[in-house]
């Protein structure tokens, strides 16, 4: 790298800090932060524990992304001012330290944009996942089962917890379906990037032949709805249906009808859960379940209507990302238009960069 390089490193980041600032809006964040003082404050504040809980996670998420903002902001400046100084003394060691440093930069400002682009309505919500195989057969669930796998070891990274509402085995291998709710700071946040339909490209382990098969599996993604959220849901909108849980064993095999099936009829929405023993808690998540994908399905359709366009069956021609492991080894993302060469790593929960490459070209 010479000085040029640097040069212009800098007066990108430099843009891109503004570019940050101008969405985050330091000066307002800070105008809520004081009025968030202002309400705690309040006599009768901490009687109402959850008004008070959800304002205490707002003044979280503003402190954090405005403590990282000025963070990084800080952190530019120091390097352009030290930079000036180095190259007016001639200061080799320093501008070498520099240079060293410049992709540690660049990633704390792209991280910082991240952040700030987590500021949706719904972006700091828990995320409720649900998986199924599609074209495919076998491998298809077998391929349902590595992005299952893919999604809680980048959970497990996050120090995320992970509820599991419904597993159903194959019936060869791999599952039929799961669905699961992944709790933490912007789980949904992150994880609404990977709403769509994933292909994968492979020499299938069961085709005796070894032919290269491609499979591919839907991956839906909802903000966990809260009270706040108005879904009317009357008994006559759906159809419950009750069966014994299933499985390879453990918590999600049972010997009574425990399990629960809602069928919302106007949209076919189907959600199932046979977590628990109990069949009122399978019909409570099961509920929770139906409520988050009618919510999300509302916000599709608002951005369809902005867009013109909207999703469609789990086949060709729909995914959102291909994973190819033959004949050479890639994923590349359709939205963010990138490739990446590490897929063992990406199918161990390595998943952030692609997330974070998402976020940003969506948001450009």
């Amino acid at each position: 790298m010479d000085n040029y390089e640097y040069t212009q490193i800098l007066k990108q980041l430099n843009i891109k800090l503004g570019n940050i600032k101008s969405i985050l809006k330091p000066n307002e964040c800070q105008q809520r932060l004081d009025e968030i003082t202002n309400i705690e404050q309040e006599p009768e504040f901490w009687n109402d524990i959850e008004k008070a809980t959800k304002v205490g996670q707002e003044k979280n998420r503003l402190l954090s992304k405005l403590s990282k903002f000025k963070k990084a902001n800080e952190t530019l400046v120091d390097a352009s001012e030290l930079y000036e100084m180095a190259v007016e003394e001639k200061d080799d060691e320093t501008i070498e330290t520099l240079f060293n440093e410049a992709s540690q930069l660049e990633e704390m400002i792209k991280k910082t944009e991240v952040e700030v682009m987590l500021s949706g309505d719904d972006d700091s919500s828990n995320a409720i996942v649900t998986i199924h195989p599609g074209a495919g057969g076998t491998e298809s669930c077998d391929w349902a089962n590595m992005l299952y796998r893919m999604y809680l070891r980048w959970a497990e990274n996050k120090d995320f917890k992970i509820e599991i509402l419904d597993y159903q085995v194959g019936d060869e291998a791999g599952i039929k379906d799961v669905s699961f709710i992944v709790s933490g700071i912007n789980a949904y946040g992150y994880l609404k990037t990977e709403n769509g339909i994933h292909r994968l490209v492979r020499i299938s382990p069961f085709d005796s032949n070894a032919k290269r098969h491609t499979s591919f599996a839907s991956v839906m993604v909802s903000p966990e709805v809260d009270d706040n959220i108005d879904i009317e849901i009357e008994d006559k909108d759906i159809r419950i249906d009750t069966y014994r849980a299933s499985g390879a064993g453990g918590q999600h095999v049972n010997k009574t009808e425990s399990a629960i099936r809602i069928t919302h009829i106007e949209t076919n929405v189907v959600v199932q859960c046979q977590n628990d023993r109990s069949q009122h808690k399978n019909k409570s998540s099961a509920m929770k379940m139906l409520k988050s994908r009618l919510y999300e399905l509302e916000l599709e359709k608002q951005k369809a209507d902005k867009s013109g366009v909207s999703k469609s069956e789990i086949g060709w021609g729909h995914q959102i990302r291909s994973y190819v492991m033959q004949p050479y080894q890639q994923v590349k993302d359709t939205r963010s238009n990138i490739g990446y060469s590490n897929i063992d790593g990406i199918l161990d929960g390595d998943i952030d960069k692609m997330i974070e490459d998402v976020l940003v070209s969506q948001n450009k």
